[in-house]
């Protein structure tokens, strides 16, 4: 296993400067890039760890603080372990920020991590691959979509309310992806029911993206974060196997 090297970097948008965690290889040679959405806490050390896990296994790997708006991460003060308990204030604290988070300036905020990616040394020539996590996973979707010329694989995690009837539905993108992708639903997550489900996998179908969308059972949304109270060691672990298969094939 290759030892990352991570560290904290601000990246210029047309709205601001994005904070961000940055890791790689610390052996200094360009890799293959992944770019990482977060959940909505945000940037945090488990999230570093998730980071440094993939640069381990040999990718140049970036997370933006997508709520960067509202201050640099993290936005609202989290505890070291987020239970049930805990979960709807800090929901609420969190929501403007989810909700000034537009479609349209999330897609701007894209374009400017996947041009910052592509100058940084540490980054291989080529495309890239986005991975995301609860609304993550639909930031994920939009910018596969939004940028197929740059995106190679999209994968995304216990996302919500990936296709829902709504008109800027993350899933209309779908016509517009060139990517292979990956998604995996939690069974135990009212964000995404089994008509969203349905409603992805016959839009990537329709689509002809080369993809797989599978349910884990027993788990609940955000079964990946370790430090929150949802977390599902054996879900978590089938997710990193899938996501790395993912990024082998890709690259």
């Amino acid at each position: 296993m290759t030892v990352p090297a991570g560290t904290a970097v601000d990246i210029p948008t047309d709205d601001g400067t994005a904070d961000a965690y940055l890791t790689h290889p610390a052996d200094g040679v360009p890799r293959p890039a992944v770019l990482l959405y977060m959940d909505a806490f945000g940037l945090r050390p488990s999230l570093y760890a998730m980071a440094d896990r993939l640069a381990a296994a040999g990718y140049t790997v970036l997370v933006p603080n997508v709520f960067y708006r509202g201050g640099r991460a993290p936005v609202v003060e989290l505890p070291g372990f987020i239970g049930p308990e805990e979960r709807p204030e800090i929901f609420r604290r969190l929501d403007p920020f989810r909700k000034a988070l537009t479609p349209d300036r999330a897609m701007r905020d894209a374009r400017a991590y996947l041009e910052w990616l592509a100058r940084t040394p540490q980054t291989a020539d080529g495309p890239v691959a986005v991975t995301g996590y609860c609304m993550g996973a639909g930031l994920a979707l939009r910018t596969a979509g939004t940028y197929p010329d740059r995106v190679a694989a999209v994968a995304g995690f216990h996302g919500g309310n990936l296709a829902t009837d709504g008109p800027r539905s993350p899933h209309l993108v779908a016509g517009d992806i060139t990517a292979e992708a990956y998604f995996a639903h939690a069974d135990r997550d009212p964000g995404m029911p089994a008509e969203q489900q349905e409603r992805l996998a016959a839009a990537l179908t329709a689509a002809g993206v080369t993809h797989r969308c599978e349910v884990y059972a027993g788990a609940l949304h955000g079964y990946t974060q370790v430090d929150t109270s949802a977390y599902d060691e054996q879900a978590a672990e089938r997710h990193w196997d899938a996501l790395l298969d993912l990024l082998k094939r890709t690259f």
